[in-house]
């Protein structure tokens, strides 16, 4: 295996540090795929895993001026290194998240949710009533936009694959707050027109999966309407009829998280005014974290595998 647990010195503090406790770190796909050296992003070895996690500030170095002692900090950008029960951070890899959100929310905070409110603001302006068609629903970014366009009063076509526990899926996803969820094979049968007497047409598409599962969402999309792509469970191309173009002049359009910080890293207010967004919105109960099952660091290979397997319903996270 490319793991191994293994103790490190915690190393002095230097004026512009934070030494932080973490407290939980979840395992994306993401963070296999930056393993595996499928991802653009590549540590110098050896590296420490994991992108997304939630910690506690223990000590501050003497020039940190925007965190204390006891405040709760998520990383600013990938690349971290959550995994570990301790880390000494310069100060501007971290953000300050409220210490009154439950803790794996903050733990799944910064890829998933971020993705799925920049996904839904901006690429289509869109108003109450609109809807959006996604596929791999349940994903961690699927759950967070059923629940973030439910709490702007934007409806939401949700494809899923079909699965064994098929009906239980179905019902989380309703309990979220989905409008529709249905499945690859559905999106080809006239029954997807009832759908549409109550619905309008989606004016955009969120794709993380692509192949065949892609093509077949694409033909409900309004027309001038976006299709977005953030990931490729699939692992195949995006195939788009040359009609869709033509007569329908569908855009087509990618996001990474990863970018788009890259690219708002002089407009703190941006990234502050997303934050703020999706703590109210836990703060009152419209956005949860994704069903996720605790695992101690020592059993990490039992949860690495898990992460991996076909149909994954719940999110593997260490608890640190």
């Amino acid at each position: 295996s490319l793991f191994r647990l293994k103790d490190l010195e915690v190393p002095k503090l230097g004026d512009s540090n934070v030494h932080v406790k973490m407290l939980a770190a979840p395992i994306n796909p993401a963070d296999i795929n930056m393993i595996q050296g499928t991802y653009p992003i590549l540590s110098p070895l050896p590296a420490v895993g994991g992108n997304e996690g939630v910690g506690e500030v223990l000590e501050v170095g003497r020039r940190v001026t925007a965190l204390a002692p006891g405040d709760w900090v998520i990383p600013a950008d990938a690349g971290l290194g959550t995994w570990r029960t301790w880390g000494v951070f310069p100060e501007e890899l971290l953000l300050k998240v409220p210490r009154d959100i439950p803790v794996l929310c903050a733990a799944t905070l910064s890829v998933n949710p971020c993705t799925a409110f920049r996904v839904l603001a901006d690429f289509e302006s869109l108003a109450p009533g609109d809807s959006v068609i996604q596929n791999a629903a349940n994903s961690g970014v699927g759950q967070a936009v059923i629940q973030i366009a439910r709490a702007s009063g934007i409806k939401t076509i949700n494809v899923v694959r079909d699965r064994p526990d098929l009906p239980k899926l179905m019902e989380r996803l309703m309990a979220l707050g989905a409008d529709h969820v249905v499945t690859e094979e559905m999106l080809r049968k006239p029954e997807m027109k009832d759908i549409f007497k109550s619905t309008p047409r989606p004016r955009l598409a969120l794709n993380c999966v692509g192949g065949k599962s892609t093509t077949e969402m694409l033909r409900h999309l309004q027309p001038k309407g976006t299709m977005v792509t953030y990931g490729g469970m699939a692992k195949q191309p995006v195939m788009v009829p040359v009609s869709t173009f033509i007569f329908r002049d569908v855009r087509l359009r990618g996001f990474w998280m990863t970018q788009w910080r890259k690219d708002h890293a002089q407009d703190p207010e941006s990234v502050a005014g997303m934050m703020d967004a999706l703590c109210q919105l836990i703060r009152r109960g419209q956005l949860t974290a994704p069903a996720c099952t605790g695992v101690p660091l020592q059993d990490y290979r039992a949860a690495l595998e898990a992460s991996m397997k076909p149909f994954v319903s719940s999110k593997q996270i260490l608890l640190l």
